[in-house]
Formats: structure tokens, sequence, C-alpha cells
């Protein structure tokens, strides 16, 4: 079961229904800061996924994400890693905020266990969770899990795979599922392969997945790295891992 880190978090939390398929917007305090999620759930005792969103923030493409996880019966929590209101359209922008993350890992750790502890006061199964993250956020993921947050699984969709210095996966028990384009200029697959051998040294189940010819955040409908087949693949084992894991 997740044990948040309550010395770092301040956490209060008021939530409002939204139009979204019976989701609600989530606004809740992280070490004094305002933030906002979306919580959705088609059962009350329904299994937990943690969402993380990539380098724009929380936007209408998570929530889609969660409106298709919540259709096959899991609650979704989509997490705010950047505060209430942002959500940046320029990439200098998105590269500051992702920057200050990527920097005070501290406060990225803080912010993951304060969006379970958020999702936890909604009624959601912490301790049946899995995390799931794309582009920044499946760095993010791997950042949560390398912290021992306990989940039961943990999935990149195009994200980051590199270690920072200082850090390892000791503290890791559950499995990693990582889906990534070779075509993949942002992270390479020298980055996979580094990961891949991390995970084996260090006896973390695993498995990973590469889709010949897909760019980076080839799940990002309308984008043009968008690569259907890709896509719909990644998406239908991700589906099948959740059943297996949850």
């Amino acid at each position: 079961m997740v044990r948040p880190l309550l010395v770092l978090l301040s956490l209060s939390l008021i939530f409002t229904t939204n139009a979204n398929a019976g989701g609600k917007t989530i606004n809740y305090e992280v070490r004094g800061e305002a933030y906002e999620g979306h919580y959705i759930s088609p059962s009350p005792d329904a299994p937990l996924v943690l969402l993380i969103h990539d380098w724009d923030g929380l936007t209408e493409y998570e929530i889609k994400r969660a409106e298709m996880l919540s259709e096959k019966g899991y609650a979704v929590f989509a997490v705010d890693l950047f505060g209430k209101g942002v959500r940046p359209t320029e990439v200098k922008d998105k590269r500051q905020h992702t920057g200050e993350l990527y920097k005070d890992r501290e406060k990225m750790r803080a912010l993951l266990y304060g969006a379970m502890e958020a999702a936890r006061t909604q009624g959601a199964n912490t301790s049946n969770a899995v995390a799931i993250g794309y582009c920044f956020g499946g760095a993010a993921v791997l950042e949560f899990a390398r912290a021992g947050a306990g989940l039961k699984g943990y999935v990149t969709f195009h994200g980051g795979l590199s270690t920072p210095e200082g850090q390892d996966y000791t503290k890791v028990k559950s499995e990693i599922l990582v889906f990534h384009g070779s075509a993949d200029t942002a992270i390479t697959m020298g980055d996979f392969s580094k990961l891949a051998t991390i995970l084996e040294k260090n006896n973390i189940p695993h498995e990973m997945i590469t889709y010949g010819g897909a760019p980076h955040a080839f799940t990002v409908f309308g984008a043009g790295s968008y690569r259907e087949k890709a896509d719909k693949e990644s998406w239908k084992r991700f589906i099948s891992f959740l059943d297996e894991t949850l």
C-alpha cells in the first residue's frame, strides 16, 4: 500500500463535478500550492490507474484517456504536476516546468505522493493501483517506481527512460512496462537499451516493447507524430497488463 510522505505534504481537497463523462475536477494542495487533477471511477471498488501527463500539463488528452480506462472498468486519477491553471503551450514554457521538476526530484516525488493521497480521499483503491505516464509523465512514473511507491505496476508510453545520477531501482519490486517508438529521436534506442540492462541486472520484472517507424509521442491523437497502429497495439497490451495485474 502506498504510504504518503506526510511530512512533505500539506493536502486539502475540494472537488466539483464536470461534464466529462461523470468525472470530477479535484482541487488539492501539496506543500501549500494549488493543483487541479481529474478523477473518474465506474464503481466504488474499481482498481486505480494513476495517470501522469506529458509536458503540456493535464489537458483534454489525459481526460480522454481516463474516460477510455473508465469504460474498461478502472478508476483513474489524472495527476497535475505543474499547478492549477498551469498548462503551457510554448515549448520554452514546457521546458521550464519540466526542467524545474527534473532538477527537484524531491518535489516531484512529493507531488506524486500527494496525488495518490488526493485519489485516496476520493475513495480510490490506492492499494490496488498502477501508474502510467506519457512522455514527461513516463519519466515521472519511473521516478515514482525508484522512490519505492509500492504500486503494482509502472507503465510508460514514449517516456523518458534515463536514470538520474545517484538513483537506482533497488526499491522496485513490481513490473515495469515500457512502450517505445524505434524512430524516437528524443528518447533513443540507446536510452531504451540502457534501461533494459539496468532492469535485468537488478532482476526487476519488465517488458519493453518497441514499434518500428513510431516517433516520439506516437499515441497523441491528431498530432503529426501519431501512429495509429502503434497506438492501438500498445493500448491493447496495456489493457491486458492491467487485467493481469489489478
